[in-house]
């Protein structure tokens, strides 16, 4: 019997992290449907694809319009998704009221649509390091003091639109998971601030500091590695380091890691209900 070749959603397809993902998901042989809203970038995406063993589509649909899950659905339906990767944002571009569309409302809009659907069987959310209202015991109260501050006077709109999608999510994972699908994954991967440096394939996943950097290229890497795996599910934190990325991952999986340690989770999971 022919293997089958999972199909990938990525939305955010134009985005800096999704532009080193999707060529590596193709040279897995995947096929990667590209969602971008700018259809001027339909043939920069296509090139990825090129000497790649995958295939790879764009479509042209905006995120900013999708204010409830049937909007999500109707996407989904035409890609027939197995895995689905969230690596879109506002970018700060739009103020308060366009973060709070793209990242809050169509976020939590696709992984209703998505977690409701039982051929998808992979959701990997792109977010950010201090994206949770709890403190993990690995943090030192240096590290509190930082996420606060980043989140209550950096970047208050996006942290509130984040954490509600990446709640969300555990939400929806967790019925799906009561529900009997002990084979869905939840990936949810949190890196700290972004750079254009070098991908070094060399991480600290896990326990981190609430503070760090790490490159676009080893966050794509990183994502890759997580969805290459029938093992990984729950929140990954994620900035530069020594470990080699699949080392890494390894290390958690075999040790059990709860990147959710220090989260309210009876709130959480209410959620759902």
């Amino acid at each position: 019997m022919a293997k089958t070749v999972p199909r990938v959603l990525v939305l955010g397809g134009h985005g800096k992290v999704s532009l080193f993902l999707q060529p590596l998901l193709l040279a897995k042989q995947w096929h990667v449907t590209s969602l971008v809203r700018n259809p001027d970038q339909e043939a920069e995406i296509l090139a990825l694809g090129k000497g790649k063993a995958g295939t790879i589509d764009v479509l042209v649909d905006s995120l900013d319009d999708v204010q409830d899950p049937s909007r999500a659905q109707r996407v989904l339906d035409k890609v027939k998704p197995d895995i689905v990767v969230w690596s879109a944002g506002a970018g700060g571009k739009g103020g308060p009221a366009r973060t709070r569309a793209v990242d809050m409302v169509a976020a939590k809009a696709y992984i209703s649509a998505a977690l409701a659907m039982p051929s998808v069987s992979k959701f990997l959310m792109v977010s950010y390091l201090a994206s949770r209202r709890g403190y993990p015991p690995w943090w030192t109260e240096e590290d509190r003091k930082a996420a606060d501050h980043v989140n209550s006077t950096v970047l208050p709109d996006y942290y509130q639109a984040k954490v509600e999608a990446d709640e969300h999510l555990e939400a929806l994972a967790k019925k799906r998971w009561d529900g009997g699908d002990k084979t869905f994954q939840a990936i949810n991967l949190r890196p700290g601030m972004l750079t254009d440096d070098a991908g070094t394939g060399r991480v600290t996943l896990g326990k981190t500091p609430a503070t760090g950097h790490v490159s676009r290229e080893d966050v794509a890497a990183v994502a890759a590695a997580l969805l290459s795996r029938n093992d990984t599910r729950g929140w990954y934190d994620l900035v530069e380091g020594d470990v080699p990325i699949e080392e890494a991952i390894d290390q958690l999986v075999k040790t059990g890691f709860d990147g959710l340690a220090g989260e309210d989770l009876e709130r959480i999971h209410a959620r759902a209900v």
